[in-house]
């Protein structure tokens, strides 16, 4: 059995420890996050609604806890099981990225298991977060806008307005629910071919911007840094030309963001001094160039890697990248197939929790697209 599917069978015994009654832990070990996230368990459940039905009934569950907690308004929590002290409640709201994920979620579920039936017993949740989405929308351009830390770089970087990630995620939620007016509107505005002031493709850069706000006179609010993950999402879901994500690709293999494992959270790293940088960045995780969210590699970013690579047709490179993302979720600090949350961005040496299931999850949605050819769920 080589590298790739002895990961794959790993993976799978992962989201078996993550595998709760109430939907998936993002990690399976106790001391872990023994909670539900919305982004962890949806983007975990992509992968593993591909391996069978024998994880059916927690993505299911994990579906019905979101909604569940719903807000009156429409927004999909957070997280449900982590006690904040600040709302003094286990359900923490406070993120955009969980309705779009919850969202993806229930057309990936009706898709990978032929089974409608959660979409109808969830039709009015579904409307309800497709709404409280679409009320993000301050400029009434279309495009969603969202606060600082409203999505998983909840704590570094610091970015707001409109942010590819959220364009990314929404212009997919658009296509799987057959909103396809809408989203080319988006993908038009997106890549600058109308509305240009919208646009958050650069040219020169070759890349989407991580984030852009309101223009002043010509000084306008935005950052240059490459988030990884959005314009990874932008290539899987569609939103990107194959133009762009050849664009995309080729300027993650220059500056190495795949090396030494796929992929690092982004680049270049901050530090203090720079202008992107700011006080409070010094008491979170990632103050560190290299470490956490500050150009740490992320393993659930490596599977979207590998699967925008099937998504440019770029085959043979996705099977040697699925190779090495399953040798990066191998190496461990205690054991073998850790499917640690992130590893350093120089030395690849494993931090944070191990046998975190979005880790785990991707990896499988990524072995899925190799051996299809093809990105499941966004065809």
């Amino acid at each position: 059995m080589d590298i790739t599917d002895q990961a794959k069978e790993n993976a799978i015994e992962v989201l078996k420890h993550c595998a709760k009654p109430v939907g998936f832990y993002a990690s399976g070990l106790p001391g872990g996050y023994e909670a539900l996230w919305a982004r962890d368990s949806m983007i975990t459940s992509l992968g593993g609604a591909l391996v069978g039905s024998q994880f059916k009934n927690t993505f299911a569950k994990s579906l019905a806890t979101l909604a569940k907690n719903q807000s009156i308004h429409g927004q999909i929590p957070n997280a449900v099981g982590t006690y904040n002290t600040d709302r003094r409640s286990r359900v923490t709201f406070n993120s955009i990225d969980s309705s779009l994920l919850y969202l993806i979620g229930h057309h990936a579920y009706r898709t990978a298991y032929k089974d409608n039936s959660l979409v109808r017993e969830y039709k009015e949740s579904i409307e309800a977060a497709l709404r409280w989405v679409q009320y993000q929308d301050p400029n009434e351009d279309t495009l969603p806008v969202q606060q600082p830390t409203m999505d998983w770089l909840d704590a570094f970087p610091h970015k707001y307005g409109r942010t590819i990630n959220t364009q990314a995620l929404y212009y997919g939620v658009l296509k799987v629910m057959g909103r396809d007016t809408l989203r080319e509107h988006i993908k038009n505005v997106i890549n600058g071919e109308i509305e240009k002031y919208l646009s958050l493709y650069d040219e020169k850069l070759g890349y989407y911007l991580p984030w852009m706000w309101k223009n002043h006179d010509g000084a306008r609010e935005q950052e240059e840094w490459f988030d990884t993950l959005g314009n990874l999402l932008a290539i899987v879901t569609g939103l990107a030309t194959q133009p762009i994500a050849q664009s995309i690709l080729t300027y993650i293999e220059k500056q190495e963001i795949d090396r030494p494992y796929p992929c690092k959270a982004i680049y270049p790293p901050i530090k203090p001094g720079d202008k992107e940088w700011h006080d409070y960045f010094a008491k979170c995780d990632a103050r560190t160039p290299y470490e956490y969210s500050n150009a740490g590699i992320w393993l659930f970013i490596g599977g979207f890697y590998v699967a925008a690579l099937v998504k440019a047709k770029q085959n043979e490179k996705a099977e040697r990248e699925l190779a090495r993302l399953a040798q990066a979720n191998k190496v461990g600090k205690r054991m073998e197939w850790e499917f640690n949350e992130w590893l350093h961005g120089e030395t690849g040496v494993p931090r944070g929790e191990p046998y975190q299931a979005w880790s785990a999850g991707a990896y499988l949605f990524a072995y899925e697209s190799v051996k299809r050819k093809e990105v499941p769920f966004f065809i």
